[in-house]
Order: C-alpha cells, then structure tokens, then sequence
C-alpha cells in the first residue's frame, strides 16, 4: 500500500519510506531507507533526511558511489599514463591503509572530517613520509573524481598532513669511491660491473639491470637508457610481487648517458662473456634487482663501509659531476630528472662550494 511521499506499507506491517542519496555509477538513482511502525513516524523521520541529501548533493556532489567503486574507476583510467610500479603502488596502498578505513563511504558524503578519522587511524602505525604518500595518491583519485563532475570539490584538499623531516642521501667520499671501484674491479664474473656502472653513469638500479647490448652503441660510446626491470606488488594477481620489464614512461627518464674510458673497457669484457640481450642476465633474463643489490652489499663490506644503499651510487655519481664543476642542466639530463629545481633541491650540499665561491667573487669586486 502505498500513501504518498514514497512511503509504504510493507507485508510485515512495518512502513517503509525511502529518500534519494545520489547517483550510482550508472547513473541510476540511489535510495536510502526507512523504517517505522505507522505512517506518520516514517514521515516524521523522513522530512529531515530528504533535506539532509538534497542539500548534500548541491553542496558536495551527487555521486553516491562508494569510494572503493570510484577507486576501481580511476584505476582504470589512469592505468595506461603512469608507470607499472607507480600504478602497483596506488593499488597496494587504496587496499591495504585506504579501503579498510573509507571503501564504503560514498563520494559525496566524504568530509574534511572523515580524512581526519583517517589520518589518526594511519598515524597509528605509519611514518610521516609514507602518510604523505598515501594522501598525495588519494588526493589524486579525489580530485580526478572532481574533474569528473562527481563532486564539487575535494573534501581532503583542506586536511593538513605533518611533514616528514627530508632525509639527506649521503654520497660516497672520493676515497670511499676509489676503494669501491677497486674492490669492484676484481670481483669474478663481472659482479662489480653494475656498481661501477651506477658510479659512471647516475643510472638507477633497475635501468642497469634492463639495459640490453642494443642499448649500447660503443662507436659514439653512448648508453640509451630507455627500460626498467623492477619487482613490484601485484595489482590484481594472487602473487604478492613480479618481476616486470616495461619501457621508461617519462620523457626524462628516457635519455643518452656518454660512456667512460673505464666503462667502455669493463662494458666491452662484459660482452665477450654474455650470453642474451641483455648486459646482466640469469638464465637468458635480465638481472633481477636484488642479486645486483645482493653482489653490491658483498663489495660494500670489503670496502668496510656501513650504512649505505645501492642508489647512494647514483647520489655519489651526481655529486661528482657537480664537484667537476659542470653545468645544473646538463646533470639534470643524466639522472633523468624532471627539472633542474628537483636537482638543485637533491643535490644541495654539493652545491655549497659553488655557493661560497660566488660570495668570494662578489666580495673581491667591491672590497
């Protein structure tokens, strides 16, 4: 029996009345419900929630998707612009700090106040920097779902986040690095070659260990860096990680590195005794990640050195060719970064003796 107003009598005596939330994603309308034991309390209650929704959604939005469903979404659009382990690690973190705090909230009924009952919940067992990162993804997702008309606005675009304190990467000292690259020289079967090569040419682990002899034009004595070889979290497989080999995605991690004397020789020896594409192999395929980590902590040790990692080699590499006085741009250029800012604000301290010598040469033209 029905009597007006989208409220009803059900079979079991009860009256049900029903209010609009928002949309689906198919844009179909979706109700919320109420329950009561007459016709006028099921009214009563009702008046106030038709209210509450229909002033939510001309202030916030009228999807009422949830926020797992929209997330699902934006995956998929975004999948094919970022890079494999940049997009395995949005789906790692919405699963496992995100959704169990937020997946079943709809879009428009997110508040400023539910990204603080969020934050508390991650600062309870999470760094300051990887708070940061996860935000920085759900901002990204958030403000997508903006520009896709199904909210108003970000609701967490207020929520202010503690900043981490920015670790420094300290590069090796010249000493520290000869007595590596001594070491590196005579390990067998070429199992220095890679940390060399990261001290030469600034290239990140997983670049060395996708580089293939195609790569490697030895008579312009040129490197194009154009692959990564990573493990990473597996977006939707029942595996935890896997091993992928893709294509660089940004412009400016594709780029030219000129080889070295040192490297040509080392690289040149290497390719006598390869078997495959690829520089560093296993089995016909490439190098994983971790044994080229594996072999470098084993040349670490007998160059009694503490407390450093395989990408302080690439720091160390930029540090030299900063101390060798070259130009920012052109530095910037063989690490692959995005801008020369990024650089400038990586390599800070190796830029201070730059910075003292311009003081003295302001201070010898007026004094």
């Amino acid at each position: 029996m029905r009597k007006g107003e989208n409220i009803y009598l059900r079979k079991d005596g009860r009256w049900e009345g029903r209010f609009p939330k928002g949309r689906k994603s198919d844009g179909r309308i979706k109700y919320g419900y109420i329950y009561g034991k007459s016709y006028s309390e099921v009214k009563q209650k009702l008046y106030p929630l038709r209210i509450h929704y229909q002033s939510l959604q001309q202030i916030q939005g009228t999807s009422a998707e949830s926020f797992e469903e929209w997330s699902y979404e934006w995956l998929g659009e975004v999948q094919d612009d970022v890079k494999p382990s940049t997009f395995s690690s949005y789906c790692y973190k919405l699963k496992k700090y995100i959704f169990p705090v937020i997946k079943t909230i709809p879009l428009n009924e997110l508040s400023l106040e539910t990204g603080r009952i969020l934050l508390k919940n991650l600062q309870t067992k999470l760094s300051k920097s990887t708070i940061q990162v996860i935000f920085r993804i759900l901002n990204k997702c958030l403000n997508h779902a903006k520009k896709a008309q199904k909210i108003t606005k970000n609701p967490f675009s207020e929520l202010k986040i503690p900043k981490a304190k920015q670790r420094k990467i300290r590069a090796l000292t010249v000493s520290e690095q000869k007595k590596v690259m001594n070491i590196a020289l005579k390990e067998k079967k070429g199992y220095g070659i890679p940390s060399i090569l990261a001290l030469h040419s600034g290239m990140r682990i997983g670049e060395i260990a996708a580089l293939q002899w195609s790569d490697i034009d030895f008579d312009t004595n040129l490197i194009y860096v154009k692959h990564t070889y990573q493990r990473i979290s597996s977006a939707w497989s029942l595996k935890r990680t896997q091993l992928l080999l893709a294509d660089s995605k940004t412009e400016a991690s594709v780029r030219i590195i000129p080889i070295s004397k040192i490297l040509k020789k080392l690289l040149l020896k290497q390719r006598k005794r390869s078997k495959g594409s690829f520089v560093f192999s296993t089995n016909g395929q490439p190098c994983e990640p971790r044994l080229l980590t594996y072999h470098f902590h084993r040349i670490r040790k007998k160059a009694e050195i503490n407390e450093i990692h395989f990408h302080q080699l690439r720091h160390t590499f930029a540090t030299r060719c900063l101390e060798a006085n070259k130009d920012i741009s052109s530095v910037s250029s063989l690490l692959g970064h995005a801008s020369t800012q990024m650089t400038l604000d990586t390599y800070v301290d190796a830029m201070l003796d730059k910075r003292y010598q311009v003081i003295d040469e302001m201070c010898n033209l007026i004094c």
